[in-house]
């Protein structure tokens, strides 16, 4: 979980850095993405600890000693079986209430922080745009007392008349109110320039004609001392309503699955029977344009034959979209179940791996155990990605790494219960050997 959780943080680093963010809420924000990689930690931690329990038994030769108390090795793994079964039954009870519920809120709260703008820090020699319709830009600024050297704000809160308002102050100081809502700015020894817009009038030279030419004087002044008061909310935190995020298929149980599914497949099915229907009102039409007509007749049938084929055209392409999003919901509706599984699985070739290579700790057990999951994950994202594509089918893209693994699972297991047994002969041989000759 560690590591993955390292890989989210490196992943939104700039999205999460600079906003002013409480730790309470990156906290959250890390519970709820410990929830998300659950699908990839899980299986991971299953593989390699299997290898490096079942490794570390057969180096110290606990598992020799067990087979020659008359154990076989499917005696031994019975009660990691048993907590492998129970621990399946716990992921897809947990794929299917907590996951998502986590990734809704995940997914808000990522959201929210991602949207949200910098915390104020005014930089010297740098604009800053942070607060809604005005940039401030400071040449010096002295962080012990807050004070300001030569202010220059240009002010476009009224983005249709542009930067009409500018004020240049040579000192100034900036103070929070307590509720962090407004920024006070106090200017000193400063001067505005703001430009006026008048009724339009006729343009000298041109009575005759209708054009008016705008008249934009610019007025100014000097002041000793100015302060402004700015709206800071857009710099404050607010988290966005879930009810946008709540109908996304990755934040569904099985049942709400299963209505969405149902009620897309309606759907789709509707755009087919009128596709269908479309192709063969064309037909007709398309066979009356062949027969014997006036030219400008058949130019303006064969005109209308275009517009509809165009028409088909953009009917398929919206049929193939519908098509892709029932399979994204399939793919939520399967990645359920393919979770419980591919723990079992993988546990089926970490433990009897483990026994055969009789190697604990974390060299060899991790390498591998790394190495198969590389090989999982890999089955695992080109399937999915060939199931969004329509070139599997739901059934096969999501279960196409279990379709792999499962023979290597049975495979390694039956070469492990088969070494047990060639040694434990062996051992019985030599016995009877020893016996024989003593006697």
């Amino acid at each position: 979980m560690f590591i993955f959780e390292m890989q989210f943080i490196w992943v939104y680093l700039d999205d999460l850095v600079g906003k002013g963010i409480d730790p309470l809420t990156l906290l959250q924000l890390l519970v709820y993405a410990s929830a998300r990689i659950v699908n990839m930690a899980l299986p991971l931690a299953i593989l390699m600890s299997s290898i490096m329990t079942m490794g570390s038994l057969a180096e110290n030769y606990e598992l020799t000693a067990m087979k020659s108390a008359g154990m076989s090795l499917s005696r031994i793994l019975r009660p990691l079986v048993v907590f492998m079964i129970a621990m399946s039954v716990f992921s897809f009870v947990f794929a299917n209430n907590v996951w998502p519920i986590a990734n809704l809120k995940f997914r808000t709260l990522l959201f929210s922080i991602v949207q949200q703008r910098p915390t104020l820090n005014l930089e010297s020699g740098v604009f800053y745009n942070g607060i809604e319709g005005i940039s401030i830009r400071v040449m010096d600024k002295n962080i012990e007392t807050g004070v300001l050297k030569d202010v220059l704000i240009y002010d476009h809160r009224n983005q249709n008349l542009g930067n009409r308002t500018v004020i240049r102050a040579t000192e100034g100081d900036m103070s929070e109110t307590e509720d962090k809502r407004f920024l006070i700015l106090t200017l000193k020894n400063g001067v505005t320039y703001e430009e006026k817009e008048e009724n339009s009038r006729p343009k000298k030279g041109a009575m005759q004609s209708n054009k008016k030419e705008k008249h934009m004087p610019l007025v100014s002044g000097n002041f000793e001392s100015m302060v402004l008061r700015l709206d800071l909310s857009s710099l404050i935190f607010q988290k966005n309503d879930e009810e946008v995020f709540r109908n996304s298929s990755e934040m569904m149980t099985i049942a709400q699955l299963d209505n969405a599914i149902d009620s897309l497949e309606l759907q789709k099915d509707s755009l087919d029977k009128a596709i269908q229907n479309f192709q063969a009102n064309n037909q007709n039409k398309s066979l009356d344009a062949t027969a014997p007509a006036v030219t400008s007749a058949k130019n303006v049938a064969l005109d209308n034959n275009a517009k509809q084929a165009k028409t088909l055209e953009g009917m398929n392409e919206e049929l193939l979209n519908r098509s892709k999003f029932i399979n994204r919901h399939k793919i939520e509706w399967h990645r359920k179940f393919t979770l419980a599984f591919s723990c079992i699985i993988l546990f089926f070739i970490g433990a009897p791996l483990g026994a055969i290579i009789r190697k604990g700790g974390i060299g060899w057990p991790t390498i591998l155990a790394l190495g198969i999951f590389i090989l999982f994950e890999m089955l695992t994202i080109a399937g999915e990605k060939m199931t969004k594509s329509n070139i599997l089918d739901p059934s096969v893209g999501m279960w196409l790494a279990t379709f792999v693994t499962l023979p290597m699972g049975i495979f390694i297991t039956y070469r492990a219960r088969m070494e047990g047994k060639w040694q434990w002969n062996i051992f019985k041989k030599k016995a009877n050997k020893n016996k024989s000759e003593y006697t």
